[in-house]
């Protein structure tokens, strides 16, 4: 078994031994590590960018979008944090489906899965859409929500049309789905469907292949991809880095292969940490609520 790591851009594809000291990791139940307990309170203080120069680049997105060059783009922005934790301890210390700590240069706690491929079929599980749990009738109003609903239907068509590119029988299986999720203090309702495909016998051989021309994931990038990539390109003004790659481990023999969005995600960035977050942007998007969910997500 082989654990892999790609970033945003596809510029660096790294693949090493499961036991490689490199890495950190939880895939559900794979992981190599023992579980440590921090007795720590967290403690952890957000710098973000000004609301001012978010709506810079919110304008430009919808700019976009009224010309039809993008229908939903995922703009993200870095955040400069303070915690007392290091990336070793945030590792312990979060909670995820899946988990992962890069040498001394990043830790990620996602909750979103990428592709899965077990017994020649592909899943993937396309998530947009969160609402805080306390909120009255919160799952009623995410699944009632007509601008979460229409973001949520173009990703779904996005990977949908993706999968089409590698695998076959290509069929939406559940379709918005409620998963609870934990983030920081706060408990979320997050909006998921699951896409399923039939692969070629020999897809192993070229995994590789099939990870690049999947990447990188429409819930992170947008629709259509490759004009939606040169506009987060021009407004985003940043290096994404690993951030919003992917992790995944390859197991040949058994033609197993899991894999996770790297999101939620904290950098070491020459001893000072940086948070990278951000959301979807639709038409019907309101630059104040898009601001908000960008801080609002940067927890440990």
């Amino acid at each position: 078994m082989k654990i892999f790591l790609i970033d945003f851009e596809k510029n660096h594809f790294i693949i090493e031994d499961i036991d490689s000291k490199d890495f950190l990791f939880s895939f559900e139940d794979i992981k190599n590590y023992t579980p440590k307990k921090i007795d720590k309170k967290i403690q952890l203080k957000k710098y973000p960018l000004a609301f001012n120069q978010y709506k810079i680049a919110f304008d430009k997105v919808i700019e976009e979008i009224k010309k039809g060059n993008t229908y939903l783009l995922n703009l993200t922005f870095p955040t400069k944090i303070e915690t007392n934790l290091s990336l070793e301890e945030i590792f312990y210390i979060t909670k995820a489906k899946f988990k992962l700590k890069y040498k001394d240069k990043f830790v990620c706690f996602s909750p979103e899965r990428f592709i899965k491929i077990e017994n020649n079929k592909i899943y993937t599980y396309p998530m947009k859409g969160t609402i805080d749990a306390k909120i009255p009738n919160a799952k009623e109003k995410i699944l009632n929500n007509q601008k979460e609903l229409a973001e949520h239907t173009m990703v779904v068509d996005l990977l949908r049309n993706d999968l089409g590119m590698v695998a076959k029988n290509i069929k939406v299986t559940k379709f918005r789905y409620i998963d609870k999720i934990k983030a920081g203090d706060k408990e979320l309702l997050q909006v998921s469907s699951e896409i399923v495909g039939d692969m070629p016998k020999n897809w192993v051989n070229y995994y590789r292949e099939i990870l690049c021309k999947l990447l990188p994931a429409g819930s992170i990038s947008g629709t259509p991809k490759k004009k939606t990539l040169d506009i987060i390109k021009e407004v985003e003004g940043y290096d994404r880095g690993f951030y919003t790659g992917i992790f995944g481990i390859i197991d040949e023999e058994k033609g197993y292969l899991d894999s996770a969005v790297i999101i939620r995600y904290v950098e070491n960035q020459n001893g000072e940490l940086v948070y990278k977050s951000g959301g979807g942007i639709t038409i019907d998007s309101d630059s104040i609520s898009e601001y908000n969910e960008l801080i609002d997500k940067v927890y440990i």
